[in-house]
């Protein structure tokens, strides 16, 4: 049985760790609200602008359509992008979205597809590098920030392989916000192009465009992949606070629990060392 000393300290340990994770939800919290703004106001410019291209490409016959919305004709290649958060202590959000990414990447592997990974975020990193290591093409980290400069950075590399014939597909898997204690593992293509299922109802109006539709969609389509990886950043990063709060809120009534059953036990124990010592000097006197 540990001596008095020990569950002091032990208690003293466990209510210096309850601190830190009280404190840590109390940021999560705060940052939540911003993080969770700036992802639902990026969803309808993501989502006017896959509608957009989608309205563009009813106009655009098949053998003129550029390639990063129809495609290579192929799908032996393709390019997964995991985006997780730079840290932990978020419970199983970083997890649900590699594992997401692991099956996915299994599946194309037994179908015979060659499959290279691109990560965003360091926990994709770690957890990808044991299994996947030698998949790898590059491996970006956050930041502090979700920022569109990140997202055209890991948007360049991906239109530079493609330009290279190294991938016919690109899929991004990353947490998508849905409240505080749900976010929901997405996989989403961004080669070719997903939009032509979401047109805009435009009720019989006919327009023309100027320059013709294939023109502005070669300008659009490499934006687009920029403008859908920078949400998805926004909807990780709102999904990482949220998930963050939650963790540490649980860890936080947890370390309370702890603290209760151990002091329940030093308390146990100091009144049974007390009762000995009044046995031993009640045996003494007698004794005389």
């Amino acid at each position: 049985m540990a001596s008095l000393k020990d569950l002091r300290n032990r208690i003293a340990s466990v209510k210096a760790t309850q601190k830190i994770t009280k404190a840590l939800n109390m940021v999560a919290a705060a940052k939540l609200r911003r993080s969770r703004e700036a992802a639902e106001n990026a969803r309808p410019y993501a989502e006017r602008m896959a509608a957009v291209i989608a309205n563009l490409a009813q106009g655009v016959p098949a053998a003129g359509a550029p390639a990063l919305l129809a495609g290579t004709g192929r799908d032996h290649k393709e390019l997964v992008i995991v985006a997780t958060s730079d840290r932990g202590l978020a419970g199983g959000f970083n997890s649900q979205v590699v594992r997401a990414a692991r099956e996915h990447i299994s599946q194309r592997v037994a179908a015979g597809k060659q499959v290279t990974i691109l990560t965003l975020g360091r926990k994709a990193r770690d957890q990808l590098r044991r299994t996947h290591g030698q998949m790898f093409v590059a491996n970006l980290e956050v930041g502090v920030n979700a920022s569109h400069a990140k997202a055209q950075e890991v948007a360049d590399i991906v239109l530079k392989r493609f330009e290279a014939g190294e991938a016919d597909v690109v899929t991004l898997f990353f947490n998508r916000f849905v409240s505080v204690v749900s976010q929901r593992a997405t996989g989403q293509r961004l080669i070719p192009a997903e939009a032509a299922a979401r047109p805009i109802d435009l009720q019989g109006a006919i327009y023309d465009y100027e320059p013709d539709e294939e023109t502005i969609l070669a300008t659009l389509l490499p934006r687009n992949i920029a403008t859908q990886i920078f949400s998805a950043m926004l909807e990780n990063q709102a999904g990482f606070w949220a998930a963050q709060m939650q963790a540490m809120d649980n860890a936080t009534r947890n370390a309370g629990d702890m603290i209760s059953a151990l002091t329940l036990v030093m308390n146990r124990t100091r009144q049974a060392q007390i009762t000995k010592e009044l046995i031993e000097i009640i045996s003494g006197a007698e004794a005389l």
